[in-house]
């Protein structure tokens, strides 16, 4: 199966250098472009895509708010966002829009291939490193928590999910959580899926947003 993609850049030497990487694979087709959010999402109307590399600050529109919208469209395609360090906390931001997951613009082609091809399979796309400096940066911004979390779905909750919870948010892979917790990682992940049912989630993103804008989990990771 091909993967449709969208580029959205409003940097055209950009958008030239993503497409020649996406060209050269047998598995990926890019269908359209677009310089800003508004264009972003009069395209999305008008052509069938997959997944949509989203840059987050452009004209016109800027893509937490397109990738806001286009996750609002019916049967919407994916979203990746592409950031740099110094836009982690629009990278959060976008997260929060709906989008599956955010890249650095200087990322190695392969891995923003693999991420492509992740997202597509409907897996979030958060490399952990990533998101604790994401999380670490953004976290002392969220509204102050006392105490007990204050989200009351999270009572849902049976103290074993809450600390696979903790653990997916501070950027742990199923497999990482397996061993903290001597578990296998099949139990994990039914553990995850529980989760993200409980708390009518759609990924380990919003998990990691939820848990972190409920004060489950603190900057640092405590």
């Amino acid at each position: 199966m091909t993967i449709r993609v969208m580029l959205v850049d409003d940097q055209v030497l950009l958008r030239t250098g993503f497409r020649m990487v996406l060209a050269a694979q047998p598995d990926m087709e890019v269908v359209a472009e677009a310089g800003d959010g508004v264009e972003a999402l009069q395209v999305v109307r008008s052509t069938e895509m997959d997944v949509v590399l989203m840059d987050v600050r452009m004209p016109k529109l800027d893509g937490v708010e397109a990738t806001r919208r286009i996750c609002e469209e019916p049967d919407p395609p994916k979203v990746l966002i592409l950031t740099t360090f110094d836009l982690d906390e629009y990278a959060f931001s976008g997260l929060k829009a709906g989008a599956s997951g955010f890249m650095l613009k200087d990322v190695p082609p392969g891995e923003l291939l693999a991420a492509i091809r992740s997202v597509h399979s409907g897996d979030a796309v958060v490399a952990p490193s990533t998101t604790r400096r994401l999380l670490d940066r953004f976290a002392p911004m969220l509204p102050a928590t006392g105490g007990e979390p204050r989200h009351k779905e999270l009572e849902r909750l049976t103290e074993r999910e809450r600390e696979v919870m903790v653990l997916v948010a501070q950027g742990l892979s199923n497999g990482e959580i397996a061993a903290r917790l001597v578990l296998s990682e099949a139990t994990v992940k039914t553990h995850v899926g529980r989760i993200l049912t409980k708390l009518g989630l759609r990924d380990r993103v919003q998990v990691v947003v939820l848990a972190y804008e409920t004060g489950l989990v603190r900057a640092g990771g405590h």
